[in-house]
């Protein structure tokens, strides 16, 4: 059975955009379980010292909250979507 020739087969650009971003944020917290285990990987290591990894560790949570900021704006629903300006919980 062939599809209506005036049906698109394929999702609005933007949507389908922030679909993408939606599933990398999901991906991030598995992420951000790998890399943080990855000192425990050099733990025999004899330049694995703990100031290096708290140091890793730190810049990797900057780096984390940057890129769930980065990610989680263009996810949230804009006036447009919703019909009604966004709620402001602050």
């Amino acid at each position: 059975m062939k599809a209506p020739a005036n049906r698109s087969v394929f999702l609005a650009r933007a949507s389908f955009r922030r679909r993408r971003l939606r599933d990398a944020a999901r991906m991030l917290p598995i992420l951000a379980l790998v890399l943080v285990l990855m000192p425990l990987l050099q733990t025999g290591h004899p330049e694995a010292r703990s100031s290096g990894v708290l140091i890793y560790l730190f810049v990797l949570w900057v780096l984390l909250i940057a890129a769930a900021a980065a990610l989680v704006r263009p996810i949230l629903p804009t006036r447009d979507e919703t019909g009604s300006e966004p709620e402001d919980t602050a």
